[in-house]
């Protein structure tokens, strides 16, 4: 665990139109020195001045592929130079499906960072990728955009983000459809598809799991407190052994068919039986905030 004094250095990567640029300005705002796009080159200097000139001080650096392709791999490299000089490294990994990165640069009308060696888009953002996998590979939290809005994003890099007690873990608590696909940044996945679903009962198909009459519906089925009471149990075990291995980020995906009423309920749930054992924990239920 980093003490309150040591230096802190938060490497923000990923694909181009990922959000980089977003989770850098958040860390701008939350007091951290930024540097958009440093060569890795230059990367050992940094690690200089926060062992010799800015001890305690916070860096965040945002590291593409417009790095020399030759730099890249020599990451990993780099990463363990810093935290052999007592510096804690932080990395975030920003990525969206590859459909949805080429709209984002479609309605942007960016050129694509590698486009300029003559790739078509779809070509550089495959090469994108493979140039990455060092960073990606070392990843502590990677996040899907594919789904967020700037502001959901904002507020989950910033949720996310230690800027104080830095022995505590940050936990998410996420509900989703498992026909809209698996997060995929999640380290656990509950799925509970096999409890009793509220759509198909007429007068409950348009309300969600944040609704009272599901929330009654359910409540009354026992298997939905046997599988919340299972899942509780099994969290309560192992979260408190992540969080002793330095873990800093932990979520927690329960899904159902659409997402909108047994994961709700069983993620609800979940966070409120959790928050007392865990100051920094958020809720969000993807397929709500999407709609």
């Amino acid at each position: 665990m980093s003490s309150p004094k040591a230096s802190r250095l938060v490497v923000i990567s990923g694909r181009s139109g990922g959000g980089k640029s977003t989770a850098l300005h958040v860390l701008e705002d939350l007091g951290f020195n930024c540097i958009d796009n440093l060569p890795l080159r230059l990367l050992p200097e940094l690690i200089k001045q926060l062992v010799n000139d800015s001890p305690g001080q916070r860096f965040a650096i945002s590291v593409d592929a417009r790095n020399a392709w030759s730099d890249l791999p020599r990451f990993p490299q780099l990463v363990a130079e810093a935290n052999a000089h007592g510096i804690y490294v932080e990395i975030l990994y920003l990525d969206a499906r590859s459909p949805v990165l080429v709209q984002r640069f479609s309605e942007t009308r960016r050129k694509h960072p590698l486009s300029k060696s003559g790739m078509a888009l779809k070509e550089a953002l495959g090469k994108e990728r493979e140039l990455l996998q060092p960073v990606l590979n070392m990843a502590d939290l990677v996040i899907d955009t594919t789904t967020l809005t700037l502001h959901q994003l904002r507020d989950l890099v910033q949720s996310r983000v230690r800027t104080e007690d830095d022995a505590i873990m940050s936990v998410q608590v996420i509900s989703f459809g498992f026909k809209r696909g698996v997060p995929v940044d999640a380290d656990f996945v509950f799925d509970v598809r096999c409890l009793p679903n509220p759509y198909w009962k007429p007068e409950l198909r348009a309300h969600t799991g944040l609704d009272q009459p599901v929330i009654d519906f359910l409540n009354s089925e026992p298997d939905c407190q046997q599988m919340l009471n299972d899942i509780l149990a099994h969290l309560q075990r192992w979260l408190p052994k992540f969080e002793q291995g330095n873990r800093s980020y932990m979520s927690i995906a329960i899904g159902c068919t659409g997402g909108q009423h047994r994961s709700v309920f069983i993620a609800q749930r979940l966070k409120e039986a959790l928050q007392s054992q865990h100051k920094k924990i958020n809720l969000r239920h993807r397929e709500i905030d999407r709609t």
